[in-house]
């Protein structure tokens, strides 16, 4: 047993790094002067798509690299197709609410995914998950109250509560196909989004600073954060993974605030603080039970 120390210190720090990276992407997103948000998702999918790309190449050769994309099948198309929908509106979301509401209401996305079994394959809920879910739909449900009231747009809501629940979508494929590779299907995943965008951004070109910040939003922020995630994640346990992951809404507001002075709106901590208490003590409970999740990674 005391062999496997190392190993899980490691996966520690990996998936902390994964948070940690993640956690950045609203604060290097807000330096980009694009007002097309799909010229955003086009260039951010590019470079996460090639650095994901040759991550696997250098990992496994090209050989392995086929045998991961063929391997994963409807499965990890599944995936990709969820990942490249949440991670394409996390960018639209952008235009129309706060860092903090995006990222808040991703915070719920494993328990999101346990109603969503429950109700599409009757799978097994636990009493702590029932008691939970209600609380985080209470949470998101302060959040979007704000457009009711004009403190935020009802689309950026919209588009953050399509993203939960693609997160969510993709964890649910993921526990029922435990063997998907998460690698080749979230390079799909940005492969996706970088052709949708393609098909209705205005223009592809873009300055050179944007240029740079956008190498930098795709393939270190999101493709860097999912190479940390996967090759941590096999070494810990699901639940303290989770627990761990907490850090990215947690973090990405704090430094939004901290660089571009941008404050959520007083709904959005309430609500916010709800939901991810309701997570934490729910994780928590796991953890005490010796219990654990199946999560999905949540990029942004």
């Amino acid at each position: 047993m005391a062999s496997d120390k190392p190993a899980e210190g490691l996966g520690v720090l990996l998936v902390f790094g994964s948070a940690a990276v993640w956690s950045f992407g609203g604060a290097i997103a807000r330096f980009l002067h694009l007002d097309d948000s799909w010229a955003i998702v086009f260039w951010r999918s590019t470079f996460a798509a090639a650095f994901l790309l040759a991550m696997m190449w250098w990992r496994d050769g090209w050989a392995g690299t086929r045998a991961l994309f063929r391997a994963m099948g409807l499965a990890g198309l599944g995936v990709g197709a969820c990942f490249a929908t949440a991670s394409s509106s996390f960018v639209l979301a952008m235009q129309y609410t706060t860092i903090a509401n995006i990222l808040l209401m991703q915070a719920g996305v494993p328990l999101i995914a346990a109603l969503v079994s429950f109700l599409l394959f009757r799978e097994r809920v636990d009493p702590a998950t029932w008691v939970a879910i209600p609380v985080v739909i209470l949470g998101v449900g302060i959040m979007v109250s704000g457009s009711l009231t004009g403190q935020v747009s009802p689309i950026g809501d919209a588009l953050s509560l399509l993203m939960a629940l693609a997160f969510a979508g993709a964890t649910v494929i993921t526990r029922r196909h435990a063997r998907v590779a998460m690698m080749p299907a979230v390079c799909t995943g940005t492969a996706m989004a970088a052709a949708l965008a393609a098909t209705l951004l205005q223009d592809f070109a873009v300055s050179p600073a944007d240029a740079g910040l956008l190498f930098v939003f795709g393939a270190l922020n999101l493709g860097l954060g999912m190479a940390l995630f996967v090759r941590g994640v096999r070494r810990i346990p699901a639940t303290l993974a989770a627990l761990i992951g907490v850090a990215e809404p947690v973090l990405g507001p704090v430094w939004v605030w901290l660089v571009h002075g941008e404050l959520p709106t007083p709904r959005t901590l309430i609500g916010g603080g709800v939901v991810l208490a309701a997570l934490l003590g729910h994780l928590l409970w796991q953890a005490l039970n010796q219990r654990t999740v199946t999560v999905m990674p949540m990029p942004d």
